[in-house]
């Protein structure tokens, strides 16, 4: 019996190859089995329409068919009006209409979230407020008369994107100190879950090495370190995201390595929440992406692989500004061997508390890439204790 939370890739066959298929074509993908052929064989065809959607919804262009993919997959055959749309506690309505509803609230300066395509309390709040607006009953369903009147609305005047002002406003208001703030550092996989795997090296292992560095020089500085598992633990996704709204964290920073199949892959590159299809991101994220990227790259010889707007659901679910960071290609002789050395995760450790000191500085303050010392943090440290920095 074929299981629904399996991945699909090249050379499986069944009907569900066949439904992804369908879904593809839907959305304007070319992905037709040739004549004669099986449709439901996952061929090179359908692996590269696969990998098409993929990039254009932010997500890891591999040609693989996971959850992740599944939930845009579904997501993507809804249109705004094909359905009402209400909040529903516990079973949350996801889609490309609500993404539509949401970029028309975010126009408008109402929704003071991200546009996620996911209808939660935020957007009801601002489906209320334009409804009581337009003199509509403000229920918080988005049904044929709330519909009507968005279309009459005009789209000459933008509101700006609400929630990315007031995340941008809270970082330069909370001022220049580490002292207080609570950092969710999230070591990837875990417990039966090794990750990538390569030259002797896992990645479980070596990501919580680096967490338990990175923890021990944020609490030095005055952070609250706060990791998302120990060595036996794989929490879920959604479990990850969770602890960091309970301990109302400033900033999440997710620890991965990377692993390469067939083809040559290493270095390092950090991502944040961000949807190319639409034009929303974590301007925070972003900035802390950038920062964190640029000192490792400062202080390793670790190739360059960029900083990427991404979809994923870790990203997604956290709701304060969040990064992840896959710190080299344990299937790269030159990267493992970095990796295996306690001192080369020490200079890690360091970048990333830099990383994350700087994105709290005022720009009259920041100081160029890589010069930042980890005893100048702590002279902050000490200075905000009313101690000699000496």
């Amino acid at each position: 019996m074929e299981r629904l939370d399996e991945l699909l890739r090249r050379g499986d066959r069944g009907p569900r190859v066949a439904a992804v298929r369908e879904q593809l074509a839907a959305v304007g993908l070319d992905c037709a089995a040739a004549p004669g052929e099986d449709p439901g064989l996952f061929d090179a065809r359908l692996e590269r329409a696969v990998r098409g959607f993929q990039q254009q919804r932010g997500l890891t262009s591999d040609g693989v068919v996971g959850a992740e993919t599944s939930r845009a997959l579904d997501a993507a055959r809804w249109r705004l009006g094909d359905r009402i749309l209400r909040y529903t506690p516990g079973h949350l309505v996801h889609g490309d209409d609500v993404t539509a509803l949401q970029e028309r609230l975010s126009s408008l300066g109402l929704l003071d979230d991200r546009v996620d395509g996911v209808l939660g309390p935020a957007t009801e709040r601002a489906l209320r407020e334009l409804q009581r607006g337009l003199g509509l009953t403000p229920d918080g369903t988005c049904g044929p008369a709330t519909l009507r009147a968005l279309q009459r609305l005009q789209r000459t005047v933008r509101g700006g994107d609400v929630g990315a002002l007031r995340d941008t406003e809270r970082v330069r208001r909370s001022g220049s100190s580490l002292v207080g703030r609570v950092v969710v550092v999230d070591p990837g996989h875990g417990g039966d879950d090794p990750g990538a795997v390569g030259n002797g090296l896992r990645e479980a292992d070596v990501v919580l090495d680096l967490a338990l560095r990175l923890e021990g020089r944020l609490a030095a500085s005055g952070v609250t370190a706060v990791l998302t598992r120990g060595a036996g633990q794989n929490p879920s996704t959604r479990d990850r995201a969770r602890l960091a709204d309970d301990v109302r964290a400033d900033l999440f920073v997710s620890l991965h390595c990377d692993a390469a199949t067939g083809t040559a892959g290493q270095g390092v590159a950090t991502s944040y929440w961000g949807d190319p299809r639409v034009g929303t991101r974590s301007p925070v994220g972003a900035r802390l992406a950038d920062l964190v990227q640029r000192e490792l790259v400062a202080r390793t010889d670790l190739v360059d692989c960029r900083t990427h707007a991404r979809t994923w659901d870790l990203l997604r679910l956290t709701r304060m500004p969040a990064v992840r960071v896959e710190l080299g290609y344990l299937t790269d002789p030159g990267d493992a061997r970095r990796l295996a050395d306690p001192a080369f995760r020490d200079t890690c450790a360091e970048a990333l508390l830099v990383a994350v000191q700087r994105l709290f500085l005022p720009e009259d303050e920041d100081p160029a890439t890589g010069t930042l010392r980890v005893d100048d943090v702590l002279a902050r440290v000490r200075a905000a204790d009313g101690r000699d920095p000496a």
